[in-house]
This record gives C-alpha cells, structure tokens and sequence, in this order.
C-alpha cells in the first residue's frame, strides 16, 4: 500500500462501500461500559458479530456431514448476547457488509479478548470480489458455557493488497457464499 493503512481502508471504505456500516475510529466504550473494542485499526479493521445466532445442538444425534448439513442441529437465537453450551459452537453474522476489491484478499483473525477466554472464532479468507455479511464461528473449547455479545468486536480483518488485479475472482467463478446477508449454512 503506498498509503498508510488506516488511511487506505478509510478510503475504500468512503469511496468504494468496502464496509458498510464502517466506524473510521476504534470504538471500545459505549457510553460508560467498555466493550470488545471494534472500527478501525492500525492495520486492519475490526468486525463486530451481529445479534442473529444460530446454537449448535446435538438434540437429534445427528452426524455433522458438511455434504448434508442437518439444520434442525440448530437453535435459533436473537439477543445481545449468545450464550454456547461446553465443547459446543454457534455461528453468527457480521453487522457489516464487506465488498472486498478485486485486487484485496483478507485474512479475518478473532480477537485476543475471546481467544485468552477459550473462545475460537474462525473465519475464512474473503477473496476478491467477494462479498456479504460474512458468516462467523465461534467455538467454546472450555467445559463452561461461553458468551458472546453482540455489537461488539469479535475479529480483525487484515487488507492484502495486490500490484494487480487477479485474473479470475470469487465474483466471475459466482462463488457459492456471494452476496450472503444472513448466517449462512454449508453449501455443496
């Protein structure tokens, strides 16, 4: 980038939609409560995890097949803060609609704050021209219920950009997960 990091995702983000909604600031009160700090970071940005869950539960014995993904395995569950069983995982959305540019591949890590608390949130690259809201996982390796809160930060997104744009992106292979806007199961 041959502009500052922070100032090139403020860019894209005013110019190109990039993130919307996008917070140029690193925002870790609301009010008098501190929050999971989310916005814009050095160099990244920070995505919060929406309200909308969906809980993993083995109510049915069901076996988790990514070819066949059973959804009654879920509960649905909308509130500011999601509560996973032990040794369980839930998968949420971002608030934010990302458009990644042709030439920008993402790498998206969770947080230190949920990481030090046993809490995985795994996410995949966005490639280029991809967009969405992005489903996110989060899993609870500890043996006690875990929470999450929603409107908060969960992940940062880290911004690779390339000299040139790729000869064939997520858009022009009509990837299977464009243009997502809820949590979104495995597709095959």
């Amino acid at each position: 980038m041959s502009i500052k990091a922070d100032k090139w995702i403020r860019h894209m983000a005013e110019s190109h939609g990039m993130i919307e909604p996008f917070e140029p600031e690193q925002i870790s009160r609301n009010g008098d409560d501190r929050i999971v700090s989310y916005g814009t970071s050095s160099y990244g940005y920070d995505i919060r995890c929406s309200n909308e869950f969906k809980i993993f539960t083995n109510i049915n014995s069901a076996v988790v097949d990514p070819k066949n993904f059973d959804e009654e395995s879920f509960v649905d569950f909308n509130g500011p803060v999601c509560i996973i069983p032990p040794n369980s995982f839930a998968l949420a959305r971002t608030v934010e609609y990302l458009r990644i540019p042709r030439n920008v591949l993402t790498i998206c890590l969770g947080k230190s704050t949920y990481a030090r608390c046993g809490i995985i949130v795994n996410v995949t690259p966005f490639e280029p021209e991809w967009e969405g809201h992005a489903t996110l996982e989060f899993s609870n390796s500890t043996p006690l219920p875990a929470k999450i809160y929603a409107n908060e930060g969960v992940a940062q997104v880290i911004f690779f950009e390339a000299d040139e744009a790729c000869a064939v992106s997520y858009r022009d292979r009509q990837g299977k997960y464009q243009g997502q806007v809820g949590v979104t199961l495995p597709k095959t």
